[in-house]
Order: structure tokens, then C-alpha cells, then sequence
């Protein structure tokens, strides 16, 4: 049999704020949605942009941080593999989805202004244990936090 691989790398922005739950296991799960912009030229020359609209699931610390540092509009970088799921509505239809589940997620681009005088005036109420590390990252010294490798690669439950 041959070999196969699932691996997805995207890079884009968030459309909304991260929604952060726990399963009754107590695992943290966070949801986020990753908009990513390609532009072409269509067989007339004129350059056209198409936009995918992609779900990312996180899970563990790797969550949480998620849920407390990640805003809407940040530009984020995830490294994962792709998990389909099916389920039946109420009304009996069928429904087909496929998630990104993450295994790395890095935070490009600067902190909102808010986040960032919070910090800068001491009222950040996560331990600095908690925090991930922030390291300048080759991008034009833009800041970049990676958080993967603390979450052990997820989980298969369904956050859903």
C-alpha cells in the first residue's frame, strides 16, 4: 500500500474572534475561521483575487492561548492536517465539512493596540508562565508567537 500524507499549511487572517470552549473531558477546544487571498490572472490577463474561507480547530494550551491572544483581522500562520466530518441536521439532511485541525499555530503581524497597552501598563492577567514566547521572527522584525508543540497534535473528538 502506498504511503499518504495529510499535512495543510495556510496563511491568512482571522474573520472573527476565536470561540473558546471545553469538552465535558475538560480538554480546551478554540474555533476559528482563516481567511486566505489568491490572486491570478484569468485566461483574459485580468488579474482576479478568489478568498477561502477556512475553520481551524485547536485544542489544549494551545487553545486557550488561542482564545486569549487571538483577535479578529490578526494574520496568523497554522500548520495541520485536514479532518472531515459528517452529521444529520434535525430535519434529516445530510451535512459534509472539512476542518483544518491544527497542530501549530503562529501569530503574525502586531497585537491589537488595546492588547498591547495592557500589557504595557501591567493589568495582563495571564502568569507569565502562560504566556507564549514571543520572538522577532524574520518577516521585517513583525512580531510572531508559536504556540504549537505544547498541545501534543490534538484530538479526534468533535468540539461540535
Amino acid at each position: 500500500m502506498a504511503a499518504s500524507m495529510n499535512k495543510v499549511f495556510l496563511m491568512g487572517n482571522l474573520t472573527r474572534d476565536p470561540e473558546l470552549r471545553y469538552v465535558p473531558s475538560g480538554s480546551a477546544v478554540a474555533n476559528f475561521s482563516v481567511a486566505v487571498n489568491r490572486t491570478y490572472k484569468d485566461n483574459a490577463g485580468e488579474r482576479k483575487e478568489d478568498t477561502s474561507f477556512l475553520r481551524v480547530v485547536v485544542w489544549g494550551k494551545m487553545a486557550e492561548i488561542c482564545g486569549e491572544y487571538l483577535t479578529k483581522g490578526r494574520q496568523v500562520l497554522v500548520e495541520g492536517r485536514l479532518k472531515s466530518r459528517t452529521w444529520e441536521t434535525p430535519e434529516g439532511q445530510k451535512r459534509n465539512a472539512v476542518d483544518v485541525v491544527a497542530t501549530s499555530v503562529q501569530f503574525l503581524g502586531s497585537r491589537d493596540k488595546n492588547q498591547q497597552s495592557q500589557r504595557d501598563s501591567g493589568f495582563d492577567s495571564a502568569p507569565k508562565a502562560a504566556k507564549p514566547e514571543q520572538r522577532e521572527n524574520s518577516f521585517n522584525g513583525v512580531e510572531s508567537i508559536d504556540v504549537g508543540a505544547e498541545s501534543g497534535g490534538g484530538s479526534d473528538q468533535t468540539p461540535f
